[in-house]
């Protein structure tokens, strides 16, 4: 029997483990499905070793790789963290870019690529996410595997000239060019990338494929979904029951209004707590009949941009409280806290508002999941910013400028005031996306529209791996070894993948 094969940064090595939106989204798309999950164990040792660590989790085979200590530095943190994800979220004031950095990137995707190489079948499909492995196709490529290899960017891709800032820049997206399909969450990623092919790197399009870079490649819009039924079983467990009584209680003569974001400059939570400042400039007179909770679990803490992000809403949350509160009623919480889906589903339904105002976003499934979570017969209404992956989908939610705060504090108000008949028609219609665009179709969109792109003529195939990735700065580093055929550290402890069939 065919296998997926799918390989991202990180996995869920237990089922509890998968609390991150993409390896929430990846579990679910994977159910059903003889798969293989291939990753980083999210481990760290002083010097790398090759040995892998393979278990089962559900139906699915994971195998994982430690990091060294310094691969982690360079390639996770300093190359895409610090250069990728700020670019691709279209803050090149925050880009820091390292030469040693880049070339930590281009080791550990090496790395991946020789120790998932030997665990491949022959009839097996290989899906890539997202932006720490975007050289991973052209490695395994450069290694003889001629599977149907598809990639999914879970972030936006930058316009053009923006991408243009990264030094090194034609070489990252000659890589995409390994593969036989991109997938991207909005018609405007993909927009970009096309832009950046043709104009920059002397592409033309033709076939329904991009070619530039020596080959050829098909890409297109796969918006992800939400594990709706999961989800809506979440929402009646007794952790959402519990936190939804809790919250309930302190909406019982306030509107509730709620924020769940990580604490990323990506989210906006700055220029949201500011909106909702304004809205109580203008109404004075509400202010002791709302409430807003803001939960922002902190990420990336070693990082000195993530630092400053968080002295910041910290301080505008003191100034709206020190400004608003009274002896007995204080208008926002601010909680730097994780929380489990299931807390989070019931903190949803007992939001009559939820705030979703990223600057920049791929997706935004929080914004998914707030719908899901509604009550059916009494709604809350989601606000949801122009420049969320989401809104192309959403449009029935109220859509905002999340970088003008009196937008967003009119569409609290208008929130707030909605009639129930309104409220009821737009959570009708975005309950229905949510529903119908599901992770699982997701999943088979990708899928078989990677199985179409194997379909194209011969001479359309990705058949050979572009410039190496940072080509010329890595002068002098060994040759990639091949470890095809040769045993690995999870084969020598006893694991072998199945025979095909």
């Amino acid at each position: 029997m065919s296998r997926l094969v799918v390989v991202s940064n990180r996995v869920a090595t237990t089922p509890a483990a998968a609390a991150g939106g993409l390896a929430v989204a990846l579990g679910s798309g994977l159910r059903g499905e003889p798969a293989l999950w291939f990753g980083w164990s999210g481990e760290r040792v002083w010097r790398h070793t090759g040995e892998l660590t393979a278990r089962r989790v559900g139906e699915i085979d994971v195998v994982t790789l430690d990091l060294e200590e310094a691969d982690y530095e360079a390639y996770y943190n300093g190359y895409a963290n610090a250069a990728l994800w700020p670019l691709f979220h279209s803050r090149t004031d925050l880009v820091s870019y390292d030469r040693a950095c880049a070339e930590g990137y281009a080791r550990v995707n090496r790395r991946f690529a020789e120790a998932l190489a030997p665990l491949l079948r022959p009839d097996d499909t290989i899906w890539v996410h997202d932006y720490h492995l975007i050289p991973l196709g052209r490695e395994l490529r450069r290694l003889g595997v001629t599977s149907p290899i598809g990639f999914f960017l879970h972030i936006p891709w930058p316009a053009r000239q923006l991408f243009a800032t990264l030094p090194h820049h034609r070489d990252l997206a000659a890589a995409m060019f390994a593969y036989d399909l991109v997938g991207m969450q909005t018609a405007d990623c993909v927009e970009a990338f096309e832009s950046y092919a043709l104009h920059e790197a002397g592409g033309v399009s033709q076939g329904g494929r991009l070619h530039a870079f020596g080959g050829a490649v098909r890409v297109e819009a796969f918006p992800i979904g939400l594990d709706t039924e999961n989800f809506l079983e979440l929402s009646h467990s007794p952790a959402a029951l519990n936190s939804f009584d809790r919250m309930a209680a302190h909406g019982a003569f306030r509107t509730l209004i709620v924020g769940v974001d990580r604490l990323d400059y990506s989210k906006g939570i700055p220029e949201r707590l500011e909106g909702f400042e304004q809205y109580l400039a203008d109404h004075p007179d509400l202010v002791r009949k709302v409430l807003y909770l803001q939960v922002a679990p902190s990420s990336r803490a070693e990082v000195e941009a993530y630092q400053a992000l968080r002295a910041d809403v910290l301080a505008l949350a003191g100034r709206i409280n020190a400004t608003w509160a009274e002896m007995d009623h204080a208008p926002m919480m601010f909680v730097n806290r994780n929380y489990s889906r299931a807390e989070l589903a019931g903190i949803y339904r007992a939001a009559k508002v939820g705030l979703v105002t990223p600057l920049r976003d791929g997706m935004n499934l929080v914004a998914k999941e707030y719908v899901a979570a509604q009550d059916r017969a009494d709604p809350g209404v989601l606000i949801l910013s122009r420049f969320a992956g989401a809104a192309q989908q959403m449009r029935e939610a109220l859509i905002v400028n999340p970088y003008c705060r009196e937008e967003l504090a009119d569409a609290i108000g208008i929130a707030i005031a909605m009639p129930r008949a309104e409220r009821l028609r737009r959570w009708e219609a975005l309950m229905h996306g949510v529903v119908q665009d599901d992770v699982v179709a997701w999943r088979d969109g990708f899928l078989a529209a990677l199985q179409a792109a194997r379909q194209a003529p011969e001479a359309e195939r990705p058949r050979r791996a572009p410039t190496p990735f940072v080509a010329g700065v890595i002068e002098g580093q060994a040759r990639l070894e091949p470890r095809l055929g040769r045993e690995t550290a999870a084969s020598a402890a006893g694991w072998r993948p199945r025979a095909p069939g």
